[in-house]
């Protein structure tokens, strides 16, 4: 399979074996289940999952969209019931068209790193997979990965660790690509939640809160919930949530861990505020 790295797709190949062999080892695949794979691309990270799909007898779907290599790989693994190539875009597909129950799903990817955002929140919408592997740009699981108070902390570290715990995996360097890219690479493992510790409302809730707070980032949490045009809370309303949170008028957003953000939706919605306060919601 030697179709050349497409720029318009973020193609970088995986090249390095025993990168590959210590990538599938840590999707840990279960007898029976089913592993949803992301850009498998010429097929490195494939070869290695079918051999332990096929030995633990679960199933392998693979979403590729460029269109030679989805074709490659289809003719590659037709005649094997337990491997399912699907040519398209992973952010058009919903994930109970892989599992019937998406909360049993594996997913593993090596994605576009200028699709990295829009694909991870895709993968967490509800219903959310058991678990999550993917190849990231390092600098954005930095981002995720960061505690409070730090520069790297933000929307990006509080908008997945309200939903999922995170860890670091494995870091991949350029030279285990090709072509190779101009930053180093980290395998980052979400588990999400289950069950979810916020209802669908107050996830929202988060979003805008994190969204309108670090915009405001150098603001003092007191001043962004008064005057932000999206944050229109009542005095008691913001008291009742700066206390669940731990946090004075005089914090800053980056001071707030994600379960600060967590009780402070909470407080939010305990009286209501949460639905009637937030103008983007």
């Amino acid at each position: 399979m030697t179709s050349r790295p497409k720029r318009s797709l973020g193609q970088n190949f995986l090249v390095d074996p025993g990168l590959r062999r210590r990538i599938v080892e840590a999707v840990q695949v279960e007898p029976g289940e089913t592993v949803l794979e992301i850009g498998p691309g010429r097929g490195a990270l494939t070869e290695g999952l079918v051999e332990v799909i096929d030995e633990r007898e679960g199933h392998l779907v693979a979403v590729e969209l460029d269109d030679s290599l989805a074709e490659a790989l289809k003719r590659r693994f037709d005649g094997n019931p337990r491997v399912r190539i699907i040519h398209g875009s992973v952010l058009d597909l919903s994930l109970d068209e892989v599992l019937a129950d998406p909360t049993e799903l594996k997913v593993v990817g090596n994605i576009p790193y200028n699709l990295t955002s829009p694909i991870l929140f895709h993968l967490l919408e509800r219903p959310r997979p058991r678990e999550i592997l993917l190849m990231v740009q390092r600098e954005v699981a930095d981002r995720i990965l960061a505690p409070p108070g730090g520069g790297d902390y933000g929307a990006l570290s509080i908008g997945v660790r309200t939903v999922a715990a995170v860890e670091r995996v494995l870091h991949l360097g350029p030279g285990a690509f090709r072509p190779r890219p101009r930053v180093d690479s980290t395998v980052i493992r979400l588990l999400p939640f289950h069950p979810a510790p916020l209802t669908p409302g107050e996830e929202a809730g988060v979003r805008v809160l994190t969204r309108a707070l670090f915009q405001w980032r150098r603001k003092q949490l007191g001043k962004s919930f008064r005057d932000h045009p999206d944050l229109s809370f009542s005095p008691e309303a913001i008291a009742g949530a700066l206390a669940a949170a731990g946090a004075a008028t005089t914090d800053r957003p980056e001071q707030l861990s994600p379960e600060a953000f967590i009780a402070a939706a909470r407080s939010l919605a305990s009286d209501g505020s949460l639905t009637g306060g937030l103008g983007a919601a």
